[in-house]
């Protein structure tokens, strides 16, 4: 499919079901969105995987530059307005963890985790970048096809289908997209993001472009971030190893039994706020704290986190229930919390007359009534 996105026509693939949790994944320099068709199957039984070609890549439009990271982010954030989507997990691979890392400075509050592969904050020398842009604008892609292709897989993977698919992938980049691209990347220095983000970096052992010794510097930059190296494979491993990274991102994305506590903790912060849940945790004694955790474990982390329904419609869910049972304080709780899950005023009030036809006026009224008074305390 195609959306409109500022000045750009972008080509988008989308898998998975639509009320599922939002994945961005943004591709590398002079590839495209099918450079992640390894983890996109995968990853679809769980999220809702959105694939753009970037600006001047695959079918996306070719603008004339100059082209930046901060430019290419909003890009990317233009899709996601196009699309309706509040939120997503974003992941990129090499010039996408670039974006993926602007796109959190930008648009903290629309991030629920990065997934940072084979990538940098910053990738030097700027010369050799302008020098790639010459080359494609005077001799087009071959020009520095072998150059590439030496450094996106490891040499016994050289001869391998999807490395061909890699340089015809290349081949197919438009040379001025490639450029502008490439002159991006000669500029961008991310050292001063101070991202504070659940974060996944991952590099392959031989990735010559953005060595361990970088990807550890990204690691170390993002508090708790975790480093995983993908074994077997150079700067591109979501082609040259595509199960290793599909496992390593399910493993971090996917919240496992375990993680379940934790999981709820971020959610439960997320939608009613750090303030209410640090009041909340104060106020805690033994008599409640297994009643407390429970909520948290599962209401929270194993409820809110499933991937069927987006976060919106999860809190319009909980409002009309708790609206139709006179859980007033909850109500109130909830109504306060729609400012971080995206429900609107608008969508309160149509849930309310929905509940007035299915469960009674009296407790709509009620409700309403509440609603009323929680918009004009949240407006003061």
């Amino acid at each position: 499919m195609f959306v409109s996105a500022g000045d750009l026509n972008v080509h988008v693939q989308i898998d998975g079901p639509p009320g599922a949790p939002a994945l961005l994944l943004l591709h590398s320099l002079g590839t495209s969105l099918h450079v992640w068709d390894g983890q996109a199957k995968a990853l679809s039984r769980s999220f809702r995987v959105i694939r753009p070609d970037l600006r001047g890549h695959g079918l996306t439009t070719v603008t004339s530059g100059p082209y930046s990271i901060d430019g290419m982010a909003r890009d990317a954030l233009a899709v996601l307005d196009a699309l309706g989507v509040a939120q997503a997990h974003v992941g990129g691979l090499s010039i996408g963890g670039m974006l993926a890392q602007a796109i959190a400075v930008q648009a903290p509050e629309r991030v629920l985790s990065l997934v940072l592969c084979d990538t940098a904050m910053a990738i030097p020398p700027a010369e050799t970048w302008h020098q790639r842009a010459a080359a494609v604008r005077a001799g087009g892609m071959g020009a520095v096809a072998d150059t590439v292709m030496a450094r996106w897989v490891t040499p016994g993977f050289l001869g391998a289908p999807p490395a061909q698919g890699l340089r015809a992938m290349l081949l197919r980049t438009d040379p001025e997209g490639y450029a502008g691209a490439a002159e991006a990347i000669a500029a961008a220095d991310l050292s001063s993001a101070a991202l504070c983000v659940p974060a996944l970096v991952l590099v392959g052992d031989q990735d010559a472009a953005t060595p361990l010794g970088t990807a550890e510097a990204l690691a170390r930059a993002i508090p708790g971030a975790r480093l995983q190296v993908i074994a077997h494979a150079a700067h591109l491993p979501t082609a040259e190893q595509p199960d290793a990274v599909t496992a390593a991102m399910r493993a971090f994305l996917e919240p496992s039994v375990a993680d379940f506590y934790e999981a709820g903790m971020a959610v439960r912060r997320q939608v009613l706020g750090e303030a209410h849940v640090a009041r909340a945790g104060a106020a805690i004694t033994e008599f409640d704290r297994p009643f407390q955790q429970f909520i948290t474990r599962t209401a929270w982390g194993g409820v809110w986190t499933r991937p069927g329904l987006d976060r919106r419609t999860r809190s319009l869910l909980t409002l009309a229930l708790m609206a139709a049972l006179g859980h007033h304080e909850e109500f109130k709780l909830h109504v306060r919390a729609s400012r971080n899950t995206g429900a609107t005023p608008a969508d309160i009030s149509e849930v309310l007359i929905q509940v007035a036809a299915y469960a009674g006026i009296p407790a709509a009224n009620s409700a309403v009534r509440i609603a009323k008074e929680t918009f004009k305390e949240m407006d003061a």
